[in-house]
């Protein structure tokens, strides 16, 4: 099966790093990217270039682009909910919480996907995997405790919450929809191809239904940042995430996502004058060590490579 990264050339640990870099970065170019456009219209760039781009790629390559209508279906299935409804849902929740209490909620979806691989893809859950996972989830915790502690329990609080879970748990289905039809076969370089087009269709339809005004933002800050997020989040972001999913199963795979938020804290250092205090450094420490925990799950690695094989 060939693959958008090569298993020869981009081994499982580069591709988890460049994965938690790559969208630890997007959370700060995310807040660079809301003012004149609506965060919708943004979404839809992002996804029209990244989809444009992967295709494009294909065709220079000669890659097959032709699939069945009933593939196309799954290209779909795919596209709302990884590419469509998770990003509305976490955009929608972004007005009504902070960013970092947005990621701290968002690594659930390492708990989302050990359930939904277990139901779906008969993906082992060990004793360590739960121990890891629950490590690294009370680690962010206490980094965003301060967000977390001055959440009112609003009304407006309660629906932020409610979205950004919404959001976390179609992120979920989208990438263990992605492992199925990765152990079916399917290349995830065209998978991801038609999954952005489709889910940048979707969203072309939502705009278009709800009326939202398309806009353009000419400046420096706003192209570069729909540069960043379209190329390196969306097309190298995802196509290494999902490589490592199709190797070493969701479960493990979305540590990075508990992970990124520590990167994307330390961008809000340098730019943004974090303080950090010894609550979160104590955080930080539990979730290196969660991540540490599930990578040498050496029981689980042997599971998952019988899965795949």
């Amino acid at each position: 099966m060939q693959r958008f990264v090569s298993q020869d050339l981009m081994p499982n640990s580069a591709l988890y790093l460049l994965t938690i870099f790559i969208w630890g970065t997007s959370w700060y170019v995310i807040k660079l990217q809301l003012g004149e456009v609506a965060p919708q219209v943004s979404v839809f760039y992002r996804f029209v270039i990244a989809a444009l781009t992967l295709l494009i790629y294909c065709l220079i390559r000669r890659k097959s682009l032709h699939y069945r209508l009933i593939d196309h279906a799954r290209f779909a299935f795919i596209g709302l909910f990884l590419f469509n409804l998770n990003y509305i849902s976490i955009y929608f929740a972004s007005f009504h919480l902070t960013t970092g209490l947005i990621s701290v909620i968002f690594s659930c979806v390492q708990i989302f996907n050990m359930v939904i691989g277990y139901l779906v893809l008969r993906d082992r859950i060990t004793g360590m995997m739960l121990v890891g996972a629950l490590t690294g989830i009370l680690g962010i915790g206490l980094v965003f405790s301060p967000e977390i502690n001055q959440l009112d329990w609003s009304s407006a609080s309660i629906r932020g919450v409610g979205l950004a879970l919404l959001g976390t748990l179609c992120a979920a289905i989208g990438m263990i929809s992605s492992a199925r039809f990765q152990r079916q076969q399917y290349p995830v370089l065209q998978t991801n191809a038609w999954g952005m087009a489709w889910g940048a269709l979707w969203m072309g339809v939502y705009i278009w239904i709800t009326g939202i005004e398309f806009s353009f933002e000419y400046s420096a800050k706003y192209i570069g940042g729909l540069f960043w997020l379209s190329i390196f989040s969306t097309v190298f972001g995802f196509g290494c995430f999902l490589t490592l999913v199709g190797r070493i199963g969701a479960a493990r795979s979305s540590y990075a996502m508990v992970i990124f938020p520590i990167v994307a804290l330390a961008l809000s250092t340098l730019f943004e004058e974090y303080q950090w205090t010894t609550v979160a450094s104590i955080g930080l420490i539990l979730a290196i060590a969660g991540n540490v925990i599930i990578l040498l799950d050496k029981q689980h690695v042997i599971a998952e490579k019988a899965a795949v094989g």
